[in-house]
């Protein structure tokens, strides 16, 4: 009985010591449902007028991030290339149908009447996850357990998210569930794994980011419809590519 107890000890103490190591992502977790909170609060009180030209403003602001995130880039060949081949990949998967499916079942089982969800959803999750603070900040918790640059990240999520959930409703609200998850295996695979992620890598990741979120700002101003959900393997695929020809 006692052994019992004490390897339930032991499974307590590892998960506290699990969690006190991503102190980062939980603090960003938070930052990102309470702007998300606040904005949803603003939406509601926000006249048809207002919204319309907030939608732009929005799509001028992801497009500014993007092209920010773009400008950087290196291996102009590989990051074209993933984008080609994670585009393929994501239009044989139809990640955009399914994510689409699976944004109305959530809508229906909370009730939510958001029209943009989906979209809300995978802007956030663009803007929250995918940059070179994401990833140096992840990596420096999990190799020194040093939340600093994740506590920053959370300051400029929880505005940002302010603005995103007023404009694109309670779907960025749901961005914390990938945000941490994506966070957390970045954080545990930099403790175990840090040299990884060189600094190659950080600036294609980044780069293949920035340029999907230009896609995005495109489809916030409705110039085109792009399908960037399809387009989302791209970061995985730019990862390998780079890790391969490093």
């Amino acid at each position: 009985m006692q052994g019992i107890k004490t390897r339930k000890d032991e499974k307590n103490g590892y998960f506290c010591r699990y969690l006190q190591g991503m102190i980062g992502t939980i603090v960003n977790t938070v930052a990102v449902i309470g702007g998300g909170t606040i904005g949803l609060l603003l939406k509601k009180r926000m006249p048809e007028r207002v919204t319309t030209i907030y939608f732009q403003a929005i799509g001028l602001f992801t497009l500014a991030i993007g092209a920010s995130m773009a400008v950087k880039m290196e291996r102009i060949l590989i990051v074209v290339a993933s984008l080609a081949i994670g585009s393929l990949l994501g239009e044989w998967w139809n990640l955009e149908q399914g994510a689409e499916r699976m944004g109305d079942k959530l809508k229906a089982r909370f009730r939510v009447g958001s029209e943009r969800f989906t979209e809300g959803l995978v802007t956030a999750f663009l803007l929250f996850c995918v940059g070179s603070m994401t990833i140096l900040g992840t990596i420096q918790e999990g190799v020194e357990g040093n939340p600093n640059l994740l506590f920053t990240k959370s300051l400029m999520d929880f505005f940002s998210a302010i603005l995103l959930a007023s404009a694109f409703g309670i779907g960025v609200i749901f961005t914390a569930i990938p945000l941490f998850i994506f966070q957390a295996a970045l954080t545990l695979l930099a403790k175990y794994a840090a040299t990884f992620f060189t600094e190659e890598i950080i600036v294609g990741l980044t780069s293949t980011g920035g340029i999907m979120l230009i896609g995005l700002g495109i489809n916030i101003l409705g110039i085109k419809k792009l399908r960037v959900m399809n387009m989302l393997p791209s970061l995985v695929v730019v990862v390998l590519l780079l890790w391969l020809f490093r």
